[in-house]
């Protein structure tokens, strides 16, 4: 099969999820025997562009014609099967649609967040969870300055919501979500159920398993408030309180709060705030874990950190909401908390880490979660399958002789 993978790489100074879930993905294909290509953007070359470039910047986040016009070329040149779309913003915009039309090749999409339908994709506003604009419009965002803080910034995101809405929805043959919890608020807003997958992002298979007991409790992810920092800084207290749970927590990463967790940690032999680790760094602290921890005040729509320990034999503390429900079976592959609450939290993570051979039989039940419904087999499967459907009824509507503006749910743009 022939695949052409369209990405805006987020920018290398902050880690992200989705960077890698879209390497992994290209790397599986070809391993595989498929040939794949890339059309990309990276957000780091914004800081080249001149000032009139920068300026000019969010007129291009709803529609970037150049772009539609290289892509379709492209696409004429090289007539791959099928174009897999991941993230469009800011350089590329949803203009990369409408250039898989004029190609006639047919489009899936990967939905990383909740983008469709909430301009800053995190449906949340203030550290708690926020549907105001789902299934409405997008202006609540704008009015609250969701992205970013800022109004100003806010504007280019909202404005494409509601301009692109109806080319998404028509113009994508299959979308991936990665977890039923994302499909559900979707579905919800009035996105076209028939073509809404679920495919949970898969985890390659790690260097380095847990063998022991573990050595401490894990967070690694972005320091920010929706991840249930401030949240997991207060549980811990609590439980320094008390006499605290044996082993100490391990925090890893970078973000908005990290001189606030800097100078939490300072100081304390309970906690370790170690700064970014690289790949390898982070398969080994997750291998050494009692337990990944994952407190989450937004609704999360995967959770790649829990799989990678599920991957690793390790079990997680999550928060019992968003896709966390499905990735964690509750008492049998970890521990589900209530979420955005301390005593919660901090109850689970003493309950994770006083019996050790609980806590055993509970990774050996999350390695088994992770073979049979995230590993690169069963990842390359649900893909390639998803690839196979789209292209089938993309083949239906040309037979046909029909396509989707002719069934008039598709704009003309």
């Amino acid at each position: 099969m022939h695949v052409l993978v369209v990405h805006n790489r987020y920018s290398s100074a902050q880690p992200s999820g989705e960077n890698n879930v879209v390497d992994q993905e290209v790397e599986l294909l070809r391993t595989a025997g498929h040939r794949v290509e890339l059309f990309e953007r990276r957000s780091d070359d914004i800081a080249a562009r001149s000032l009139p470039g920068k300026a000019a910047l969010p007129l291009l986040v709803p529609w970037n014609p150049a772009v539609r016009t290289e892509l379709a070329a492209r696409l004429r040149a090289g007539r791959p099967d099928i174009v897999h779309v991941h993230n469009v913003f800011p350089l590329l915009s949803p203009a990369v649609l409408a250039a898989c039309a004029d190609a006639g090749v047919p489009a899936v999409a990967t939905l990383h967040n909740y983008t469709q339908v909430c301009p800053p994709g995190t449906l949340q506003r203030g550290g708690r969870p926020c549907t105001e604009c789902v299934g409405g419009t997008p202006l609540p965002a704008v009015r609250h300055g969701c992205y970013r803080g800022s109004r100003l910034a806010t504007v280019p995101l909202a404005v494409s919501l509601s301009v692109n809405r109806r080319r998404w929805w028509s113009g994508v043959e299959r979308f991936f979500c990665i977890s039923a919890a994302q499909r559900d608020v979707l579905v919800r807003a009035g996105m076209p159920s028939e073509r809404l997958a679920v495919k949970h992002n898969f985890v390659p298979e790690p260097d380095v398993r847990r063998t022991g007991a573990g050595e401490h409790l894990l967070y690694l992810g972005r320091l920010a408030e929706a991840k249930g920092v401030r949240l997991l800084m207060a549980a811990w207290d609590a439980l320094a309180a008390e006499g605290g749970v044996g082993v100490p927590l391990v925090i890893a990463g970078a973000g908005p709060l990290e001189p606030e967790v800097s100078a939490w940690a300072a100081g304390r032999d309970d906690v370790r705030h170690v700064g970014l680790y690289d790949p390898a760094q982070c398969r080994r602290a997750i291998a050494r874990a009692v337990a990944v921890v994952a407190p989450s005040t937004w609704l999360e729509a995967f959770g790649l950190v829990v799989v990678e320990a599920m991957a690793a034999g390790v079990p997680a503390v999550a928060a019992g909401h968003g896709a966390f429900v499905e990735l964690v079976e509750d008492g049998v592959t970890g521990l589900l908390h209530r979420p955005g609450e301390a005593a919660s939290l901090a109850s689970c993570l003493r309950r994770i880490t006083d019996a050790p051979d609980r806590n055993r039989e509970l990774g050996r039940a999350a390695r088994l979660r992770y073979e049979q419904g995230f590993s690169p087999a069963v990842g390359l499967e649900r893909l390639v399958e998803g690839y196979r459907t789209a292209i089938a009824g993309r083949s239906e509507l040309v037979r046909g002789g029909e396509t989707r503006a002719d069934r008039g749910d598709g704009d003309s743009r």
